[in-house]
């Protein structure tokens, strides 16, 4: 093998090396810039990551993602105020290969207070709810600066075009009908699950030192 063919194999480009490691460019350059990983410059000015350090990386952050994920369980907060659609969200729900925390609340009012108490990585909710409905409640939460980052997904027996258009819901917001589509709920709930690994996976001063 020449010399040439050794430096392409043991080295590889800023971009290839951020999807190796699945995390966006910009925090690759980070990681490069903190020495996390080694790089140099081409005479052309080019960065080229040496390709043992991203394997490296790669395998101290699988080591360490069951203990995130174990330290930090995705938590799921159902809104919904049919008691067995109720049961029947947290039956399915605890089949997931994700094993989330779930709580489950009647409506608007009883929702926000548990969110007030703790804030879910995802709220799922119906829309047509007793004391206070989902439009109420989904039109209160952005003056609540702690659930930023909590995702939302919207389950309803409602026209979605009618909802889209309703004066106190939020744009944005995915919007599914019923009956209740546990493959599509499921589907976004993981989604929402890796986004979360992936967050803590991009702090990297704790995690990969």
């Amino acid at each position: 093998m020449s010399h040439q063919d050794q430096v392409l194999k043991s080295y590889c480009t800023t971009r290839e090396a951020s999807k190796r490691l699945g995390v966006s460019l910009r925090t690759a350059q980070l990681w490069v810039e903190q020495g996390i990983l080694e790089a140099w410059k081409t005479h052309g000015g080019h960065r080229r990551i040496c390709r043992e350090s991203v394997e490296n990386l790669v395998s101290k952050r699988e080591k360490n993602l069951p203990g995130i994920v174990a330290g930090a369980p995705f938590e799921i907060l159902f809104v919904e105020d049919d008691e067995t659609l109720r049961a029947l969200y947290l039956a399915q729900a605890r089949l997931w290969s994700m094993k989330p925390r779930l709580r489950s609340a009647r409506n608007g009012y009883d929702a926000l207070v548990q969110m007030g108490q703790h804030v879910p990585d995802l709220l799922i909710t119906d829309l047509h709810m007793p004391n206070m409905d989902g439009f109420e409640m989904l039109h209160t939460l952005p003056t609540i600066p702690s659930l930023t980052f909590m995702s939302i997904l919207v389950v309803t027996g409602l026209d979605p075009r009618e909802v889209a258009q309703h004066p106190k819901f939020p744009k944005g917001i995915p919007i599914l009908p019923k009956p209740i589509p546990f493959d599509q709920i499921h589907d976004h709930a993981r989604r929402c699950w890796i986004s979360k690994i992936r967050r803590s996976s991009e702090a990297p001063l704790n995690l990969v030192r």
